[in-house]
């Protein structure tokens, strides 16, 4: 019997798709942390903190907070950086598809040579060769300098950025029209 017209996909082909569909589902979940650039950057909560005491609750509020935009702002800082070295730019590219496959979108343990692998291990593997695959391309001061720009950039806007208008539990965050959050006393009084 012959059955023109049927499209069938090899087991291959489904699970590929598969894959690619947990793929997206899961760049999704991590990138659904991160906060709305307009509300990081909102003019009427930035201050200066009273005394030093403040200062570090702000920050360990805001990045806790803000953790996936804070990401984002140093990854761009130092892929900027890495412009004027092609070699360590797409060791880089390599370096993150290899985190993709390797951390981020395996669903089951990795298995090498019959052994099943801890995650903390293949995070610190990953780290390493990471670290040193990007030293041995020669910009070595291009990656700390970024590094070091990265985190002065994050430490300043955590020092400045007030907490009083930012939620860590979902519950408990009520949002005006526009996606922002605000405060609980703000969004009852109409």
């Amino acid at each position: 019997m012959t059955t023109y017209g049927t499209i069938s996909s090899g087991p291959s082909e489904t699970s590929r798709v598969e894959f690619i569909s947990r793929a997206k589902e899961r760049i999704k979940e991590g990138l659904g942390t991160r906060r709305p650039w307009r509300e990081m950057l909102l003019l009427y909560a930035i201050s200066v903190p009273s005394d030093v005491s403040e200062a570090v609750a702000r920050v360990r509020t805001n990045i806790a907070y803000f953790r996936m935009n804070y990401a984002i702002i140093v990854l761009l800082i130092i892929f900027l950086s890495l412009l004027w070295h092609p070699i360590s730019l797409i060791v880089l590219v390599v370096m993150m598809i290899a985190w993709l496959f390797l951390y981020f979108l395996r669903d089951v343990p990795l298995v090498l040579v019959g052994r099943t692998i801890n995650d903390r291990v293949v995070l610190i593997v990953l780290l390493v060769v990471t670290i040193v695959a990007l030293l041995l391309t020669h910009a070595t001061v291009n990656i700390i300098v970024s590094l070091l720009i990265g985190s002065a950039v994050v430490l300043v806007h955590a020092v400045f950025r007030k907490t009083d208008d930012l939620f860590l539990d979902e519950e408990a965050m009520g949002s005006d029209g526009n996606g922002l959050t605000r405060p609980l006393s703000a969004s009852s009084s109409s």
